[in-house]
């Protein structure tokens, strides 16, 4: 089977532009998702060849009316000291990607709980999943929060898509969106209520994909600097790589 890359990832974006250095991804269905609005360079940039690219992509947002930056570097390369330094000086929040793997197979099996139910999303119990999301999605704000409810009805229709639920004493506690190719299926934007964590939910979710999809490879992405990555390494997940990032809000 052909190791995952960064580029297996979705991307919920459209390609408007595309030359030799780098891709513009443009999402005017859900502006004020930066993951979805920024520029993706293919090869590490200079310092002149980024404040180009930084001069286009701040024009081309406001005309847009979105007040951010972000741009995102080749996989497995970090940004040099004289980069770094620019993204300091223009007051840039520096991250970066981490990429997971794992054969189901590998997947510690996790301890039955009676008190936890997960299921997939169908037409009878999206309005609970997308209460719950919406939920959590109202510390980024109102707008994010409602663009979020749009983008999770269109995905639900979308046969490459499956959400899931959990369940804590039947009521919502989780939530998790699968995305299904022909070489990998993607687990993405696992979540649990915060009142209900540390009860193992989030290892069921897991679960839930790995019986569903037993010969199929397992990936996500995970924040290198947030603990969610610790729970992957110890369920047994396949480190394969690194993707740095940086963005601003004007």
């Amino acid at each position: 089977m052909r190791k995952p890359t960064f580029q297996d990832i979705e991307t919920i974006g459209h390609v408007i532009e595309e030359n030799e250095r780098y891709r513009h991804y443009h999402y005017p269905e859900m502006p004020i998702r930066y993951d979805s609005n920024f520029i993706e360079f293919k090869q590490m940039p200079l310092l002149e060849e980024f404040k180009q690219a930084e001069t286009f992509l701040k024009e081309f947002h406001l005309k847009h009316n979105q007040n951010h930056l972000k741009f995102e570097f080749p996989e497995n390369e970090k940004p040099g000291p004289e980069l770094q330094k620019y993204f300091d000086d223009s007051e840039y929040e520096t991250g970066f990607l981490e990429l997971y793997a794992i054969e189901p197979k590998d997947f510690p099996a996790q301890q039955e709980n009676s008190d936890i139910r997960v299921v997939e999303v169908t037409e009878d119990n999206l309005d609970a999943f997308i209460t719950l999301q919406y939920e959590a999605d109202k510390e980024n704000g109102e707008t994010f929060a409602n663009e979020k409810v749009k983008l999770n009805q269109k995905q639900f229709a979308e046969d490459q898509n499956m959400k899931v639920i959990a369940y804590y004493k039947e009521e919502p506690a989780g939530t998790m969106n699968v995305i299904m190719t022909d070489e990998f299926v993607e687990i993405d934007d696992l979540a649990v209520h915060e009142s209900l964590r540390r009860k193992g939910i989030g290892g069921r979710l897991q679960q839930f994909v790995m019986n569903r999809f037993p010969d199929q490879m397992i990936i996500l992405v995970a924040d290198g600097e947030d603990t969610p990555r610790e729970m992957y390494q110890r369920q047994n997940y396949q480190y394969l790589g690194f993707k740095y990032e940086v963005q601003r809000v004007d």
